[in-house]
């Protein structure tokens, strides 16, 4: 049995339609006439320049440099390619050659910004003093038409909302996160730094703003490292990508140990390269390269590139370094290779992985420059740095990750073995350098699953070529197979190329960590078992020659998977493969159901849908809301380009749903009706404001009518609901002593009440109206730890309108998250969370992977924990719903799930909602769709509406509850 390397939770930070987008945009320009027919083309859906162009033999200039001839080539078929101007809006990226073989890559530009992803590649052929285009490929996006001299909003507040929204993005539906940091974490939080505009490519484009953004969620301990594009003049997050790229999906902290102290070294001015050993972890004793400084560093400068140049392959001593060390470009201070006195390593090089990861980049390297004829990652000799023995906020890593300079390995603990020992593990992240200097593919969605694949194929075929290890062996396809001390290399294994993942297993997920950036490594073994299948049909050294062709001269950063498809295929072509062996790679991916069939269809099925194409966030203020036949939800435009509006319409899906929020320029969100009236939270960029934004809270009839303004403030209002004539919200106030309180009006009185406790400190928040009863979250924060040392406590209060009573209904000391509260007329439940990953005697305490789920009757007042979370009846609850009599969870899978299947089950990501009773008592599904279901709002008995990710951009669906799914 494993333990999971990553615990998922419900988080969402909003990815433009760009990485996911399957059908052209409903205001895209007109197609252009046919291109030449003589020439076979793919057209891209987003653009009307072709996306592959392939068997071509046309004649350019060959006394000019490469990329004045790609660009003359392209200026020369204006028809074919539909780029008006290559000369004044291609940059050049790279031109790479392989004997005759030339490799122009050109970046796009729109007015002198770069464009987010778009790059186009042309491919050439010189010998005997003439050249010959013979082919292009990429994305160059045709229906830009973006005023780049529109005034932005300030720097300072674009940074703002990219650090707000990724602060969001850890904890989307809870409504307080404790603020106090866990053991082991610093309180650091989380900055922005301005990276300049840029142009998205979602429709017609939208300036943007690059932010990034770094620092620790303070609850988990997880560290940040994400570049946020924001739009310029609205201020919404339309992407984000992290620079991070692991081995396996993100980690949780673990047990506390004593990480050793790395040792210093002093200076000495000794430069000679000597050859000593050392042992593997593995017991394998192995030449190592070191270089004689007064002690021997573990610097080899004996491999040298094609024109004599030294390559340093150097090995960093990361023991007593974390993780937030090294979120930076450079190498912390004080940080020094490993060492040795004698030429013989010691013991502890190896315990700390030193001696594999030396041995292993030096594999890796020599494999890439002799099979491939590649010069170092980058193709140009730059030097190979591995850290090694890095800890995770202080606890073991279990994990490994290309950070855009470096190889990085965890400790490993007391199972898993340092990262480094295992040539896949070293192989698979050194393969994230040649990606990221080659087709630089998306690190989000299927371009981020495509990258993760790649790095899986060149990781695995490097271990297998160097071990001898013969394809038809059964754990040939193991990845990380041999990086533990006890447990069977298939039974430790992160991943395996021979799983037999089809497209049938793609799982429709969100592009942000907690949900692995979009199944980046969830889904990645549907295109790497296709070139794994590959590389065991084919001459395993022809295989690699095409996989990397692919790569290197057809791919482009937003590539998904049936472009994948198309360049294998296209390489393998260059390569003058027989009809036979151009088939065995053909049913290579139609084995995997990679093509174009699956791509059109990828969403859309299987769910009675609404409205499509939300493009929210999936956060608490982008839920729906139900009542009397009608729902209303927020929507941004079919890109992601405009701020979100509010849309109602018929839960029976008569009709069609229509916008019912003004055209102002606001952000909109908070949507509640109760049949007849919506009331929602609309915020506008004011620059006028101290705050530069003025919260609104808007009313209007459901079947349209005139907009009233029932509340404006300065100040954040995060919470809103809305029942009859009762609003009420919560808001943070500086006047008051409290961060957040709640709030309530009438509508058709100005009075604004306050709902406020002199006798306790902290916020109120999160509040819910029914029936004449208000319920909110108290965070109420203690002078002095309670006698289990919490310093807080997370709980539910509930107001009653008509006798002025407020009534605890129960909570948690010392819980760190807490989902909204649901209220109905006849109870409000809730999720908290207050053991994130506790050990306890050396295991993961059950707590650590659940959540508690509590009921409030409202006709007995009694509090009922209907889930506990260290209970054998635990469930892995995210946010919940209530009707009058049942009660919704969103649930993700059960933990045994991943403990049995390695931490990836199929669909294990995906939340599911499940129903019960008010005694807990499991009913069944809500629905059978196959996306992730999350959000839902109840309406009448089993009724819901709810977000699913089976539409392209998150549609709203229906369920009236199910008996299984079977």
């Amino acid at each position: 049995m494993r333990r999971p390397t990553a615990l998922p939770a419900i988080a969402a930070l909003t990815v433009a339609a760009l990485l996911a987008t399957t059908a052209r945009p409903a205001n895209a320009a007109t197609p252009p006439p046919a291109p030449d027919e003589s020439v076979p083309v793919t057209v891209a859906p987003e653009t009307d320049t072709p996306a592959l162009v392939d068997d071509v033999a046309d004649p350019v200039d060959a006394t000019i440099a490469p990329d004045r001839a790609a660009k003359a080539h392209l200026a020369g078929h204006r028809d074919r390619y539909r780029i008006g101007d290559p000369a004044g809006t291609l940059t050049t990226a790279s031109v790479e050659t392989d004997g005759e073989r030339e490799t122009v890559r050109l970046n796009q530009r729109y007015k002198g910004l770069p464009v987010f992803g778009a790059q186009y590649v042309v491919r050439t052929e010189k010998t005997a003093g003439e050249r010959t285009v013979t082919g292009t490929s990429g994305t160059y996006f045709t229906d830009l038409d973006v005023d780049t001299t529109a005034t932005p909003i300030p720097t300072a507040v674009a940074v703002s909302r990219a650090v707000e929204e990724v602060r969001r993005s850890l904890h989307p539906g809870a409504a307080v996160v404790a603020s106090a940091p866990r053991p082991g974490t610093t309180a650091t939080d989380l900055v922005g730094t301005d990276q300049g505009l840029l142009v998205m490519p979602t429709g017609t484009g939208v300036l943007a703003r690059r932010v990034l953004v770094k620092g620790t969620d303070t609850v988990s301990g997880r560290p940040v490292l994400r570049d946020v594009y924001v739009g310029a003049t609205t201020g919404v997050p339309l992407l984000s990508v992290s620079r991070l790229k692991s081995f396996a999906a993100e980690q949780q902290p673990v047990a506390a140990t004593s990480p050793a102290t790395a040792p210093q070294h002093q200076a000495s001015t000794g430069t000679g390269s000597v050859i000593g050993q050392g042992t593997t972890l593995h017991g394998t004793t192995v030449p190592i390269s070191l270089l004689d400084a007064g002690s021997y560093l573990m610097m080899d400068v004996t491999h040298r590139r094609p024109s004599g140049a030294t390559v340093p392959i150097t090995t960093w001593d990361g023991r007593g370094w974390d993780y937030y060390d090294l979120l930076d470009s450079r190498l912390p201070e004080g940080m020094t290779p490993f060492a040795s006195p004698s030429t013989t390593l010691g013991a502890d090089l190896t315990d700390a992985g030193a001696v594999d990861a030396a041995w292993d980049a030096a594999q890796v390297f020599e494999w890439y420059q002799a099979k491939l004829g590649r010069d170092s990652l980058d193709d140009a000799g730059m030097p190979i740095d591995s850290v090694v023995g890095i800890t995770y906020g202080g606890n073991p890593f279990v994990n490994a990750y290309w950070d855009g300079l470096r190889m990085v390995y965890g400790s490993g603990d007391d199972e898993y073995l340092s990262l480094a020992a295992d040539p896949d593990v070293v192989g698979h992240e050194m393969t994230h350098g040649v990606v990221e200097h080659t087709a630089d593919l998306v690190y989000a969605g299927q371009p981020g699953a495509l990258n993760e694949a790649i790095a899986d194929y060149f990781g695995n075929a490097i271990d297998v070529d160097v071990s001898g290890t013969p394809m038809s062996d059964p754990q040939a396809g193991l990845l990380g197979g041999d990086l533990c001390r006890t447990l069977a290399p298939a039974d430790c294994a992160l991943r395996d190329l021979d799983d037999g993942a089809t497209t049938a297993d793609f799982q429709h997920l969100i592009d942000i960590a907690s949900m692995d950036y979009g199944g980046v490594h969830l889904n990645s073994t549907i295109v790497s078992g296709a070139l794994w299948d590959l590389r065991q049909a084919l001459d395993k050294t022809l295989a690699d020659r095409i996989v990397y062709r692919a790569l290197t001269d057809y791919l482009t950063p937003m590539s998904d998977f049936v472009d994948a498809r198309d360049a294998v295929l296209a390489s393998a072509k260059s390569f003058h493969l027989s009809k036979k062996d151009l088939k065995v790679v053909q049913t290579a991916f139609d084995s995997r159901g990679i093509t174009a069939k699956w791509k059109a269809n990828l969403y859309g099925k299987g769910t009675k849908m609404l409205i499509d194409r939300l493009n929210t966030g999936m956060y608490a203020d982008m839920k729906a809301s139900a009542a009397g036949g009608w729902f209303t939800v927020p929507r941004s435009d079919a890109n992601r380009t405009e701020p979100t509006s509010i849309w109602v319409g018929r839960i029976d899906g008569k009709g069609t749903p229509y916008r019912i929020s003004p055209d102002d320029g606001s952000t909109n969100g908070f949507p509640h009706t109760d049949g007849r009236r919506v009331v929602w939270l609309s915020i506008l960029l004011d620059p006028d404001s101290p705050t530069w934004e003025t919260n609104r809270i808007l009313s209007a009839p459901i079947g349209g009518g005139p907009v009233r303004e029932l509340y404006r403030s300065p100040y954040r209002i995060d919470g809103l609901g809305f029942d009859r004539d009762v609003v009420t919200w919560s808001q943070y106030d500086p006047a008051q002593q409290y961060l957040d309180v709640v709030r309530y009006l009438r509508i058709g009185s100005p009075t604004v009440h306050t709902l406020t406790h002199p006798d306790w400190f902290g916020n109120a928040t999160a509040p819910n109206v029914e029936g004449g009863k208000i319920s909110y979250v108290r965070y109420e924060i203690f002078p002095q730890p309670d006698a289990n040392g919490h310093w807080w406590s997370l709980g539910v209060e509930v107001h009653d309108l008509a006798t002025g009573r407020t009534t605890y209904a129960g909570g948690d000391a010392g819980a760190e998250r807490m989902s909204y509260p649901d209220l109905s007329r006849t109870g409000v439940a809730w999720m908290t969370d207050r053991d994130y990953g506790t050990i306890v005697d050396g295991e993961w305490s059950k707590g650590a992977f659940h959540n508690s789920v509590r009921l409030f009757d409202l006709a007995t007042s009694t509090s009922r924990l209907l889930f506990e979370e260290n209970s054998p009846q635990a469930i892995r609850a995210d946010t919940v719903a209530l009707s009058d009599t049942t009660l919704t969870v969103t649930e993700e899978a059960p933990v045994s799930a991943w403990l049995e299947n390695g931490g990836y089950p199929d669909n294990s990501l995906n939340p599911k909602l499940k129903q019960y009773t008010f005694q807990g008592r499991y009913i069944g599904p809500a629905s059978c769709s196959p996306g992730a279901q999350m959000f839902a709002t109840a309406a009448s008995g089993r009724e819901v509406i709810f977000m699913d990710s089976s539409a392209a951009g998150f549609g709203l669906a229906y369920a009236s509850g199910a008996r299984s799914c079977r």
